[in-house]
């Protein structure tokens, strides 16, 4: 925000400095703007829910009290309006019903999913308590998002099954900024708007507002996610193809070697961002500090500064989540071309060939590099990072071995005692977890922890290789032999 790629920075005043986990991030950056050209805001500033963590309420929250800012003729301090805006929303100002239209308004609607309505400034929610805001989206319908993390550095991503999709209750997924008009104002000599009031438009107002996303698209009596289905002019879709399709404004055209291409460099990002939060962790010394008696009671969720700060447990499920999904969509996209579906675009002629070349291509320049506890560079290939997803501790007092999942020879320089072990081997059962539960009671102490359910869950396969070495021949046109590319 202080460079040259915000056009307001040289209007800042000095010294104002701003630190934004996810939620306040997206919120930071609507009312900048506002502040910024003079445009009336309201927000939400109060909610109200079940249970003692609101952010992850299980019914989802309601909005109990909204704040307007309005000029009655003395002006508006901005920066003090932005802090009194940062210091009232959290995750659990996005957990509201999807659906609700009465009493207090949240600030967000659910939309339709068009290319009308999926545009940057829509906002993400991720129930597990994420927030996130689109930047760009693609021709071919990619949503690029970016999202601030707890050590509020700024990442970026594409979206898909990372996301989840929640009831409508607890209002996940898109959210468009509801409408909002000054009524009544009147502008001074200045040209500023002075007086009159904010009125927000309900959702029968808002022409683009749709329960498509948690709905479906078809007939669904019972209105639940379960029973959705989408489909796109006639063709029945996944739901996150729909999304992609419907945002395009209908491109069903794949190309397999551009989106493997895609694909895996979105994933390398993934392990290098991840790389910038475990060396951060390492070089503040969390790693040498004896561990906690118990972990926090939602290690998902903001808990001691030094876990929120430093933690990863929340990135790496979303890591396994991308692969997972980035796996099965390659599969599924194989299938489609497999059987010669129209909407696999490939002019080449061997599609094995080629992507097996693409992938060798974008692992060969896809390492991390990361010093071991004896202070020596350790390398590691996007392969033998896909091999121990599951074993890369999310814990900051961990050793950075156990952080990039080290084991045998290269684990040997861990300098963990006894009780670190046990705590790395411990927590294998969170490790394990693509889609945590975060709403779960986490805050156990070692020995409560050892003694937990550690029967082997069915691990989400993430490798995409195997997807392309198990590639099995066309189907063949009438009269023609099945053949291999």
């Amino acid at each position: 925000m202080r460079s040259d790629a915000n056009p307001y920075a040289d209007t800042d005043p000095v010294g104002m400095d701003v630190d934004a986990d996810c939620a306040k991030f997206v919120y930071f950056l609507r009312a900048y703007y506002a502040w910024k050209n003079g445009l009336p805001f309201s927000f939400v500033s109060g909610v109200s829910g079940s249970g003692s963590d609101l952010r992850f309420s299980k019914n989802g929250n309601h909005a109990v009290a909204r704040h307007d800012f309005v000029d009655r003729g003395e002006g508006i301090d901005g920066p003090a309006a932005m802090y009194a805006v940062l210091g009232s929303v959290s995750s659990a100002t996005y957990r509201q019903p999807a659906d609700e239209d009465k009493g207090v308004l949240p600030d967000f609607y659910s939309p339709k999913i068009n290319p009308q309505t999926i545009h940057p400034g829509t906002v993400l929610y991720d129930v597990n308590g994420h927030a996130a805001i689109v930047y760009r989206v693609d021709s071919d319908g990619r949503i690029h998002y970016m999202g601030a993390s707890p050590d509020f550095s700024v990442s970026r991503d594409v979206y898909g099954a990372q996301f989840g999709q929640p009831p409508v209750k607890l209002g996940g997924g898109f959210k468009g900024w509801r409408p909002q008009v000054l009524a009544g104002a009147r502008r001074d000599q200045a040209g500023d708007l002075i007086g009159g009031h904010i009125e927000l438009a309900h959702n029968t107002d808002i022409p683009n507002y749709s329960l498509e996303q948690y709905q479906g698209t078809k007939a669904n009596p019972s209105g639940d996610l379960k029973d959705a289905r989408w489909d796109y002019n006639g063709v029945d879709l996944g739901y996150y193809e729909y999304v992609r399709v419907a945002v395009s404004g209908g491109e069903m055209s794949f190309n397999p070697i551009y989106e493997f291409k895609l694909t895996m460099r979105n994933l390398c990002k993934e392990f290098r961002d991840r790389a910038a939060s475990v060396q951060q962790a390492t070089e503040n010394g969390i790693s040498g500090k004896p561990h906690p008696s118990t972990l926090p009671e939602n290690i998902y969720a903001q808990a001691d500064t030094t876990w929120e700060s430093y933690a990863t447990p929340k990135r790496d499920a979303r890591i396994k989540a991308i692969f997972a999904q980035s796996r099965k969509d390659l599969a599924e996209m194989l299938e489609l071309w497999r059987n010669r579906d129209p909407r696999i675009v490939y002019d080449g002629l061997d599609l094995k060939a080629d992507l097996e070349r693409v992938y060798n291509d974008e692992t060969r320049t896809c390492s991390i590099t990361y010093l071991n506890s004896a202070q020596e560079p350790v390398s590691l290939t996007f392969d033998q990072l896909v091999d121990r997803l599951y074993l890369m501790s999310f814990d900051p007092y961990d050793c950075v071995e156990h952080r990039w999942g080290a084991t045998g020879e290269e684990a040997s320089t861990c300098k963990d005692g006894d009780d670190k072990q046990r705590w790395y081997k411990a927590e294998q059962v969170y490790r394990d977890k693509i889609d945590p539960d975060a709403m779960a009671n986490t805050g156990l102490t070692l020995a409560e922890l050892e003694h937990k359910d550690q029967r082997q869950v069915q691990l989400a396969d993430v490798d995409l290789k195997s997807v392309i070495d198990d590639m099995g021949p066309r189907v063949a046109f009438a009269g023609m032999t099945p053949v291999g590319r």
